[in-house]
């Protein structure tokens, strides 16, 4: 599996080897060999999928403290521009994001650490997006900013008129909103590889 980091170098996209032929393919859609290799010590505790069609934005979601969530996100079919956005207040890269298309025939993945805000956005007709996360989910500790604050200057790859969200999406606060995170307190090193 390549593991090559992203503008924001906490961030990594990985993308396994695929093996074809006349049946189909075969590809490790996980080793935990190479999550601790590249990103420290990580026990994942549940697995998430969702189905959508083209247009739907998911996002920009993330869990306060303690109950923050790191994720290893892929696309099983389709094709979406995902998005995780450094919302740790005091990091190089505050404010800045991450836009990775994963792909359904590429089968590659993004790991999205602590300290992030995740979203994504359907660019094919539908697609299923699956991610793993190491923390469970507690809706008492959910937060978000909304996906089109100007102050991200997120590029969503769709006309605006044409992004699907759910009502809860559209009312996030923006940017400004997100202060439960202190880079110290979340870089990786001090997370991961304690």
């Amino acid at each position: 599996m390549r593991v090559t980091a992203t503008i924001i170098p906490d961030v990594l996209e990985l993308e396994p080897e695929v093996l074809g032929d006349q049946r189909g393919y075969f590809l490790e859609s996980f080793r935990q060999d190479v999550i601790e290799e590249s990103v420290g010590r990580v026990s994942f505790v549940q697995d998430n999928e969702s189905k959508s069609r083209r247009g739907v934005l998911r996002g920009l979601h993330f869990q306060k403290p303690p109950y923050t969530q790191s994720k290893l996100v892929r696309v099983v079919s389709g094709r979406v521009l995902d998005v995780a956005l450094d919302i740790r207040i005091g990091s190089p890269w505050y404010g800045r994001h991450v836009a990775c298309e994963l792909d359904g025939e590429r089968k590659n993945m993004l790991w999205v650490p602590k300290g992030f805000a995740h979203g994504f956005v359907v660019l094919s007709d539908e697609a299923v997006f699956a991610y793993k996360c190491d923390n469970y989910y507690m809706p008492s500790h959910e937060g978000g900013i909304h996906w089109n604050d100007p102050a991200l200057g997120i590029d969503w790859k769709l006309d605006p008129s044409l992004i699907l969200v759910s009502a809860r999406d559209s009312s996030l606060p923006g940017l400004s909103s997100a202060d439960s995170f202190r880079y110290e307190e979340f870089s990786a090193d001090r997370i991961y590889r304690r």
